[in-house]
């Protein structure tokens, strides 16, 4: 009996292509509109701040887009990321599933987020930029794009939201030891962070405030442009790396999943195993069930509203089509810092709006305990948002033992929770609150959408 435990792929096999799922969509993406006029945007109304690669792909229908030979001989550092069969865990769950996590962790900044950081940085360079601007949540982003300006000779300046600017110091250490900035958000760096200091100076900031500083600033040079780690189009593509990678190696084992999870903030790692596999169900292949898990603090797909938002509190970006809380929610400060974003992907909204995608939401400390779990059977501290596809895993699993199917279960565990000892800390001295879902001021938010 194959008893394999860790599927592996040599580095020849990283992709050479990435996967874009806008070819197969059964219906088109609603467009992207300027606030100004509600017409659609175009690529002069990106290129500010955009390079004109990242625009292309941005608006590309293309099945497959190349991945260049820079980018993927930076790859070749951390990729192809080993697939995990889980059964120590299986085992002590006592359930009949065959669990199986690609494991993003073993990148150089901890998480999936280099698989997009690389080759924006690499546009970027390619195009006679010199300084890049950006956001970060938790900091996973911030680390990745730090590690790929030091990898491509660029600047980097990053917003950090500032309750995780100041939960998480050693995330701010990582990016300043590759040579980037990193400023609490909101900041009086801008006039959008002066905005929101001035009508409240104790903010704890959000990534949507964190967005509209770095876009700002990114719009005002001509040598400067914004990148995103998460939501836009190209992002989502460049991850599919992931998923790709986890297609091969399921072939090694003769396997196929039932069903795949993945923890949903912006989407980019959701997308980046889910993807492909998506695509070959939209393509006629197996019905696979496709799981999205969000915060209960921030529930963007499970309780906001699919409509037309800024993608940013300041209102610099144009206006996409997506599930939102409204652009000016603040969500409160739960350790998963990267799941705390008013809005959802267009391209994740879209196929949740079609019935493609089961959206579903947890509180912190039931996500903490399935971490735990995962850890002592797996010898993995996942990051807390990685717990959110733990949680939905576990009690996935339970429902096989429970039924006595043995149904094949695959998430990503997109990043280690070494920088995130004091959020643990603070579970096992039960000083985590359990938090709920934010009615009051969603349905505040949510009246502040354009009437579009």
């Amino acid at each position: 009996m194959d008893e394999t435990v860790k599927i592996t792929l040599p580095e020849s096999d990283i992709p050479r292509y990435w996967y874009n799922i806008n070819a197969d969509l059964p219906a088109p993406l609603a467009p992207v509109l300027r606030p100004d006029n509600y017409e659609p945007v175009g690529p002069d109304d990106l290129a500010p701040i955009f390079p004109n690669a990242v625009i292309e792909q941005e608006m590309s229908t293309e099945r497959e887009v190349e991945i260049p030979e820079p980018v993927r001989d930076a790859y070749r550092q951390w990729r192809p990321s080993p697939l995990y069969r889980a059964r120590r865990l299986e085992k002590a769950l006592g359930t009949p599933a065959r669990i199986y996590y690609k494991y993003e962790g073993v990148s150089p900044a901890g998480s999936h987020k280099p698989n997009t950081a690389i080759p924006q940085a690499f546009y970027n360079k390619a195009e006679g930029v010199k300084r890049i601007t950006t956001e970060t949540g938790a900091g996973q982003w911030g680390s990745s794009l730090a590690l790929a300006g030091a990898m491509f000779d660029l600047d980097i300046e990053v917003f950090m939201v500032k309750v995780s600017f100041n939960q998480k110091p050693y995330r701010r250490a990582f990016m300043e030891s590759f040579g980037a900035s990193c400023i609490a958000s909101p900041s009086d760096t801008t006039a959008a962070g002066r905005a929101v200091l001035a009508e409240q100076p104790d903010a704890t900031g959000s990534l949507g405030i964190a967005i509209s500083e770095a876009v700002e600033l990114a719009a005002q040079r001509d040598d400067t442009k914004y990148a995103l780690g998460s939501v836009l189009n190209h992002v989502l593509l460049h991850q599919t790396v992931s998923g790709l990678e986890t297609m091969r190696q399921l072939e090694q084992v003769d396997d196929y999943p039932d069903k795949v999870i993945g923890c949903t903030g912006g989407g980019s790692n959701f997308a980046g195993v889910a993807f492909p596999f998506l695509g070959e169900r939209l393509r006629g292949g197996p019905a696979t069930e496709f799981i999205a898990v969000e915060p209960a603090a921030c529930p963007t797909l499970t309780q906001g509203k699919f409509a037309y938002d800024w993608g940013d509190t300041g209102h610099l970006t144009p206006l996409t089509k997506m599930h939102t809380l409204g652009s000016a929610f603040m969500p409160p400060g739960f350790h998963a810092g990267g799941l705390r974003y008013h809005g959802m992907a267009p391209l994740i909204s879209h196929l949740t709006d079609l019935g493609y995608i089961a959206p579903r939401a947890y509180g912190q400390l039931d996500c903490f305990a399935a971490g735990l779990t995962f850890a002592r059977a797996e010898g993995i501290i996942p990051a807390p948002e990685a717990n959110h596809a733990v949680k939905a895993t576990i009690d996935e699993a339970i429902a096989c033992r429970e039924s006595g199917e043995s149904k094949a279960l695959l998430f990503n565990l997109c990043g280690h929770g070494h920088f995130d000892m004091q959020a643990y800390t603070d579970y096992l001295a039960g000083k985590l609150e359990a938090e709920t879902g934010p009615s009051a001021e969603q349905s505040m938010a949510l009246s502040g959408l354009p009437g579009v």
